[in-house]
């Protein structure tokens, strides 16, 4: 435990942050996992807009910095071409 009054309030800090990043991942992932469990099941009426917000999530991480701009292109490229199925 820190004993200075600054690196108490960084850790506390921390915590929070990391806290809200990974509900941020999480909620990412729980789109992804939506959109390819509906394409999974012959193509929902709704796909088009479960890739949506499957893709926009995707970016909301990157832009955030919780994943790499390479994972992101990686998973919004493999997210289309299940699309185009």
């Amino acid at each position: 435990m820190p004993n200075l009054k600054s690196a108490i309030k960084r850790a506390r800090n921390n915590e929070k942050a990391n806290a809200h990043n990974v509900s941020q991942i999480s909620a990412m992932r729980s789109t992804v996992k939506q959109f390819e469990k509906a394409q999974a099941a012959g193509g929902a009426d709704n796909s088009e807009e479960l890739y949506r917000a499957a893709v926009r999530s995707i970016d909301m991480a990157k832009s955030k910095g919780l994943v790499h701009a390479n994972k992101a292109a990686r998973d919004k490229s493999r997210l289309s071409k299940l699309l185009a199925k």
